[in-house]
């Protein structure tokens, strides 16, 4: 997955950004960061770039280009990245897309969060108060002063981009100003609805799909093995019990052949006992004797 965040000063893409290398595993490049930690650093880069951050201007293109390409070129990219910062400019997308494509590398979305400019500075204000407050040190362009330059910069340079991604269509815009939670959830939803990754349950369901597939097959060749085996018995015991089979038949026919006969013997002896109950007796011849009375 390799992503852009786009957005003004203090939209929160730095927080998101992070959100996203914790679930996807892949690789955050804050341009920003990157500067700051060479000028911490007291590189030659840093040095060059030092100056420039302090009053709020941008760095200059090359010197960005060059940082990301040597980035792009470690074993960690093979996952993704996210570009937090940058491009920042029109020529920088354009400089960015010939980068991508001699790297054989393709870029999936670009995520704007769309926030209020006069949030933002409240924002920014209150966080350089808090911070004060416990006595940490205040990045020097996280000022409301300089954030003000750096969102009249954006204004100009940076929101072409809007459109240039839009007629690349990978721009998706993400409402800024809800709160943390909600802009992370609608980041993940809608990269899911692109197909940009793949949802955590089906990654999780994955292993268990590979195993239970292994386990049909086992199955399924077990139970064709006991199949084989089940039909050779069956087949080894029908032919055992044909001739017993064929002496059961022809007793069989045997006693139908008796049992018939019996049968018709005991209906003749019963219509002739029933004959001769119909049939009338002859008179008795009446004697003399009797006549005479």
């Amino acid at each position: 997955m390799r992503l852009i965040l786009l957005g003004p000063p203090g939209a929160g893409k730095g927080t998101q950004a992070q959100r996203l290398v914790q679930k996807y595993g892949i690789v955050q490049l804050s341009t920003g960061e990157m500067l700051r930690a060479a000028v911490a650093a007291q590189t030659p880069v840093g040095l060059q770039a030092k100056d420039i951050m302090a009053s709020g201007s941008l760095v200059p293109d090359e010197i960005v280009i060059g940082i990301i390409s040597d980035r792009l070129d470690q074993p960690d990219m093979k996952n993704g990245f996210i570009l937090d910062g940058f491009p920042r400019t029109v020529p920088q997308a354009a400089a960015l897309d010939e980068l991508l494509k001699k790297k054989h590398m393709k870029l999936d979305a670009v995520v704007e969060l769309r926030v209020n400019e006069s949030a933002l500075l409240d924002r920014v204000e209150t966080r350089v108060a808090e911070m004060r407050a416990r006595g940490e040190e205040v990045r020097i362009d996280d000022t409301p002063e300089v954030l003000s330059k750096r969102l009249a910069n954006y204004r100009t340079l940076t929101e072409p981009l809007i459109h240039y991604y839009s007629e690349r269509r990978k721009l998706l815009t993400v409402d800024g100003m809800m709160t943390i939670e909600h802009v992370t959830r609608e980041i993940n939803r809608i990269l899911s609805a692109i197909g940009a990754v793949e949802p955590k349950a089906v990654r999780a369901a994955a292993p268990a799909r590979k195993a239970t597939a292994a386990s049909r097959k086992t199955v399924g060749l077990a139970g064709k093995k006991a199949s084989k085996t089940a039909k050779k018995a069956t087949k080894t015991a029908r032919k055992a019990g044909k001739p017993a089979s064929k002496g059961a038949k022809k007793a069989s026919k045997q006693a139908g052949r008796k049992a018939t006969s019996a049968a018709k013997g005991r209906g003749t002896a019963k219509a002739k006992k029933a004959a001769k109950k119909t049939t009338p007796r002859p008179a008795k011849k009446v004697t003399k004797k009797r006549a005479k009375r």
